[in-house]
């Protein structure tokens, strides 16, 4: 059948592409939701958490859906949303680590007798033999009629960045390097990263993609184009982790400062990314699904909150100094 509209992700990373478990509920899920069957997806989950007072989840690109009814109608609506009647997985990278799993995947839409590749992140909280939530990501501009806004899904527990003694190794040095206020640490950046890295695979359809060579010299470039605005303007601070040792998934959400409200025009959103270790432990693999650069785009009749609202989420005046440091308390 004919690929209409190409994906980078599993071709980028088809060298570095895992050996994946087929017995887990990540798999069980997508096999469900990819043939239409609800019912299957419904058994996966409980209607509430087993020990949150919430109703389980589907948190999706273009809403969140709450309880089995809610899930019903994720399912049941699933293909519709990107103009499909079939739809079938290519599993790339399976993350399972501290009770959650994340799933890269390239789902291939069939519309119109050819197939529109689409690149997901699919994170999976499970609890004994049931998911309790599932949260999707994938680029704003592969979804018929979605805007470039996420709210937030996580509340923080404050306005900075985490603790960087929950990372390890190279990402440790990445992240504190990214976080380092007023502005981030190219050259502690570049030590993460191996000779031979790549990063991308959630572009847009119609990206090419690079050698290997010309992907490497991009990442090592990477560093200096972050610190043009972070953390000044933007930080992500991480509210999970996913991480066997080989690959960390982060989702995050951006803390706001004033600086880039004014001057960059941002706006507080979710996002995930992923990073994966070479046999050395350097970096290299970088997979970053956020909607950044895009706020300008943003139909503010579309989004479930409005523009006056957004702005104040996760918002504050400026980031300490140093690597997301507060100051404290004297003993």
């Amino acid at each position: 059948m004919e690929i209409r509209k190409k994906c980078n992700l599993e071709r980028m990373f088809h060298d570095m592409k895992d050996d994946i478990r087929y017995d887990l509920k990540d798999t069980a899920f997508t096999d469900a939701l990819l043939k239409g069957d609800t019912e299957g997806v419904l058994a996966l989950f409980r209607d509430r958490k087993m020990f949150l007072d919430e109703p389980s989840a589907v948190d999706s690109p273009y809403g969140r859906f709450e309880g089995k009814e809610g899930i019903r109608e994720f399912s049941e609506g699933f293909l519709e949303r990107f103009g499909a009647d079939k739809a079938f997985l290519d599993p790339v990278f399976q993350t399972v680590s501290g009770g959650r799993i994340a799933l890269e995947a390239v789902v291939g839409f069939i519309v119109e007798d050819a197939v529109e590749e689409v690149p997901f992140f699919f994170v999976f909280d499970l609890c004994g033999r049931y998911i309790e939530e599932v949260r999707i990501y994938c680029h704003y501009s592969f979804v018929p009629g979605l805007t470039p806004y996420r709210k937030p899904i996580f509340r923080p527990a404050h306005l900075e960045m985490g603790d960087p003694g929950l990372l390890t190794g190279a990402m440790r040095c990445y992240y504190e390097a990214l976080h380092h206020a007023p502005y981030c640490d190219p050259d502690m950046i570049h030590r993460s990263f191996s000779d031979r890295c790549i990063v991308g695979g959630y572009e847009p359809w119609g990206t090419p993609v690079k050698t290997v060579e010309e992907m490497t010299k991009e990442a090592h470039s990477f560093g200096n184009f972050l610190a043009t605005y972070i953390p000044a303007c933007v930080g992500m601070r991480y509210e999970t982790i996913i991480d066997n040792g080989r690959t960390c998934v982060i989702e995050w959400v951006h803390i706001l400062s004033k600086q880039g409200r004014e001057e960059r025009n941002r706006i507080a959103m979710s996002g995930i990314s992923a990073y994966t270790r070479d046999d050395e432990g350097y970096l290299c693999g970088v997979r970053i699904c956020d909607y950044a650069g895009h706020e300008a785009e943003i139909d503010w009749t579309k989004t479930p909150v409005s523009f006056e609202e957004a702005v104040k989420i996760n918002f504050v005046d400026e980031f300490p100094k140093g690597c997301g440091m507060k100051e404290q308390r004297e003993y």
